[in-house]
């Protein structure tokens, strides 16, 4: 499977989330439809008033009363009937919604934070809050809000002029919720910036806990943390405090309404329009008022319409720059034979090459040795010849075939990576070294011993089957790396890729490397080493030298080493690293090799 590449947003470009929503059309049709049934009956209390001041008061019919509040109470059961129903079906709406984009979330998120994209971490919760959306309180107040058209066209019927005044009261009330909009939406933006840096900061914190703590830094970071949390407060108050006094406004206005229709309605009534002894005009207010009520409704959550409008615009530009993965190439495994050709990389998110053609190869069974200065691109290197980073140019193939386009399912048990910094997840030992998958007993015994892992495994309360903790927090570094090692070769890939596997390694441990190393060539294994250390070249049969980026020498090891004695500075290289005293397998650091 190839990598996530990040693409630039295009105007008209299909959007994943909106494809998703239309899907759920359905649902929304369905739920509007009980939107309309429930206003529909919403005017029986309207029916029940004008009943009861016209037939059961001229009859006097205690029968007819009973009748028709029985049918009353019936008809409000319906409704809240309906109304949980509706709640159900949105959010049913939003569950849908999440089964269909969790997993694609899930992985552009992980492919954000290969790319080092912003928003990584927020776009599950953009997903979330939308979800959430769908069964809020809001969801309803928005399908109600266009159906407050009828009852402003019902006030019509009764009188034309009453219709316009209570029309004048909607587009009031619409000004409202766009001066709304206008006064909260910064405010909740900020709010939500802060958020994040508050957020990333405390996770940076934690992350970095004995640090601080040993240093004695916990005084400035916490005040730091809490600058960060007080501009995060501010600015929700801000937008609280508008939200609030929109929602007062809209309140005042709706109350007025109904007021002010009953003062006109009876005005008309006085100069003779209405002549239905008065009943017309208390219709009329009351509708007036169930005319705004969704307004209303939807306005004191605006806050949350707008926070979850905002989710919906990040996740779906997130969406759009990081585009879903190509499947990939179903292939046998391959043998080991590495090409690499003119391979050009940047770093990520910017137009800064970190690689600039470098090109080599490798057979089954050969060791090769990279070697360089520091920030001379080792690490992305190798982060390029697992198909971790996306290339900028130029191709690393695998038996003739691009890392990047192969089945990642397929080519990921073929290959073998350390990175420079062991990260081991949360689950027992076995688990970590088998990649969590189906534990093979005979690979996992295999790999524990090749690495020189057996007596700490030993030493282990529960052996394999010990939690090792987030991040491995039960183990020493060496433990770690000699795990992450051991995971690399787990299976036996036929490529394998090690960043500094020996930076954390004793004297023993480094043996116990150069045999691992060994075994691994005379099983026709691909290794790649990447190292300052001198200690593992008597097992490698090739060495790549690194300088700003640029392949500077390529070949048999000893030739490579007799050219470093012999040859004079390079511009690109460090004189102090050009010229090695060590001989190789002496254990000491080589600057530039």
């Amino acid at each position: 499977m190839p990598p996530p590449t990040p693409a630039k947003t295009t105007p008209g470009k299909d959007s994943e989330l909106l494809e998703a929503m239309l899907e759920l059309m359905p649902l929304f049709k369905r739920a509007l439809w009980f939107s309309v049934v429930t206003t529909l009956l919403s005017l029986a209390p309207i029916v029940y008033m004008q009943e009861v001041y016209g037939r059961v008061v001229n009859s006097r019919s205690d029968e007819t009363l009973l009748m028709l509040t029985i049918l009353l109470l019936g008809v409000l059961a319906i409704i809240e009937f309906l109304e949980w129903i509706r709640g159900e079906v949105m959010s049913g709406a939003g569950v849908d919604l999440n089964v269909k984009l969790a997993a694609r979330v899930f992985n552009a998120s992980f492919d954000a934070n290969l790319l080092k994209i912003p928003g990584a971490t927020q776009a599950l919760a953009d997903l979330r809050e939308i979800r959430n959306f769908f069964g809020s309180p809001a969801t309803p107040a928005l399908l109600d809000a266009p159906l407050s058209l009828f009852f402003l066209v019902l006030i019509f019927f009764i009188n034309p002029r009453m219709g316009f005044f209570a029309c004048a009261g909607a587009v009031l009330m619409g000004v409202t919720n766009v001066v709304a909009e206008r006064r909260i939406k910064p405010a909740m933006e900020a709010a939500q910036k802060s958020a994040s840096e508050a957020q990333a900061y405390a996770g940076s914190t934690m992350r970095n806990a004995p640090v601080i703590e040993a240093m004695g830094m916990m005084g400035a970071i916490e005040a730091r943390w809490l600058k960060l949390q007080r501009k995060f407060l501010y600015h929700q108050a801000l937008a609280s405090d508008r939200a609030g006094g929109s929602a007062a406004m809209s309140r005042l206005l709706m109350m007025a309404q109904g007021s002010l229709l009953l003062g006109f309605g009876c005005f008309l009534t006085l100069e003779g329009v209405l002549a239905d002894g008065g009943a017309s005009m208390i219709i009329a207010s009351i509708l007036g008022g169930r005319a705004l009520q969704p307004l209303v409704r939807l306005i004191s959550m605006w806050k949350q319409v707008i926070s979850a409008r905002q989710a919906y615009g990040r996740l779906d530009q997130f969406l759009k720059a990081v585009p879903a993965r190509d499947p990939g190439m179903p292939l046998p495994p391959p043998k080991g034979r590495l090409s690499v050709d003119g391979v050009v990389v940047n770093a990520p998110g910017l137009p800064v090459q970190i690689l600039r053609g470098v090109s080599f190869a490798a057979e089954p069974g050969e060791a090769v040795a990279v070697v360089g200065p520091s920030a001379s691109g080792k690490s992305t290197l190798a982060r390029a010849l697992v198909g971790v980073w996306p290339l900028a140019a130029g191709a690393v193939r695998l038996d003739g075939v691009s890392v990047h386009t192969w089945h990642k399912s397929e080519l990921g048990r073929n290959i073998g990576y350390l990175p420079q910094d062991v990260e081991l997840f949360d689950g027992n030992l076995a688990e970590n070294i088998a990649r969590f998958g189906e534990i093979d007993d005979a690979a996992l015994d295999a790999a524990i011993d090749a690495v020189g892992l057996r007596a700490t495994v030993d030493a282990l309360p529960d052996g394999v089957a010990t939690q090792i903790g987030d991040d491995g927090a039960t183990l020493s570094g060496g433990q770690r790396q000699r795990v992450g090692l051991a995971r690399a070769i787990y299976g036996l890939p036929r490529f394998i890729v090690l960043d500094e596997p020996n930076s954390n390694l004793d004297e023993s441990g480094e043996r116990e490397l150069l045999g691992t190393i060994a075994s691994l060539k005379s099983q026709g294994c691909t290794v790649i080493v990447i190292t300052h250390r001198t200690s593992v070249l008597p097992v490698v049969d090739k060495m790549l030298l690194l300088a700003e980026g640029q392949g500077r020498m390529f070949g048999p090891r000893d030739e490579v080493l007799a050219r470093l004695r012999g040859a004079p500075p390079q511009p690109a290289v460090p004189a102090a690293a050009t010229a090695p005293s060590a001989a190789p397998g002496n254990g000491t650091t080589v600057a530039a090799s």
